[in-house]
């Protein structure tokens, strides 16, 4: 795996945070800040693919008249119960081979001019955290994001999964489910959709709504009518 890749990502985001919040980590993590800590927020209702680019590109990204027609294909339906879901029903982070892990993956390959020691650990290297337009330089301020979350998978759909089809949802490579942003931003979306939270960074809205969208069609994961109609005036915010 090569030392250095360019992209466009970041977060912020301590260790002790990471656990405080309950965030697993498979196989030992070595990573400080290793994890994508989901306290979700109280609500007022209601190895692949390779770098990503500043355009806001992640692998397996649909365009978004791609993203359009996979948003009208998705079913609809009220979100499911959370009984019965743990984080630990989506283990992660995985092991991808030469020493590095899932996290460790992803953070090699969204940022630039990424260092990184014998045990696959960013030692050094520059983030940009597309959600918010922050820079940060070390990785122990990162978290690694599922754009769709776990919780939010769960009750549309992921309860019935088998737990190998669980662990492949929470370690996605292929697909633009796992991006390193700030720590504040990925705590400020918990495990909320885009109809509760949306990138503070509007510049972001697009892909963010093509990110998600693609993620609920691969995964044939339910969307609720809120939830649709946002990702639906998300998608409008795409140039022509």
């Amino acid at each position: 795996m090569a030392r250095q890749k360019h992209v466009w990502i970041a977060g912020m985001a301590a260790a002790a945070l990471l656990t405080a919040a309950g965030c697993s980590a498979e196989n030992g993590d070595k990573s400080p800040g290793a994890g994508d800590a989901k306290p979700a927020p109280a609500r007022s209702g209601a190895a692949g693919g390779g770098p990503a680019e500043a355009d806001g590109t992640l692998p397996g990204m649909p365009t978004a008249e791609q993203a359009h027609t996979q948003l009208a294909e998705l079913k609809v339906a009220p979100h499911g119960s959370m009984s019965g879901y743990s984080r630990d029903k989506f283990r992660h982070w995985a092991s991808q081979g030469e020493s590095c892990n899932t996290r460790e993956t992803v953070l090699n390959r969204d940022g630039m001019n990424v260092q990184r020691d014998s045990e696959c650990r960013p030692v050094s290297g520059t983030w940009v955290s597309v959600y918010d337009d922050k820079t940060f330089k070390a990785a122990a301020d990162l978290d690694i994001d599922h754009t769709v979350p776990l919780a939010n998978a769960w009750r549309s759909g992921a309860n019935k999964w088998t737990q190998e089809k669980r662990k492949d949802f929470a370690n996605d490579l292929t697909h633009p489910q796992l991006l390193a942003v700030s720590a504040a931003s990925n705590r400020s979306k918990g495990d909320q959709g885009p109809d509760e939270w949306q990138p503070p960074s509007k510049t972001y809205w697009c892909a963010y709504a093509r990110a998600w969208t693609s993620v609920k069609a691969t995964y044939e994961l339910s969307v609720t009518v809120a939830e649709k109609d946002m990702l639906g005036q998300m998608l409008d915010t795409c140039s022509p």
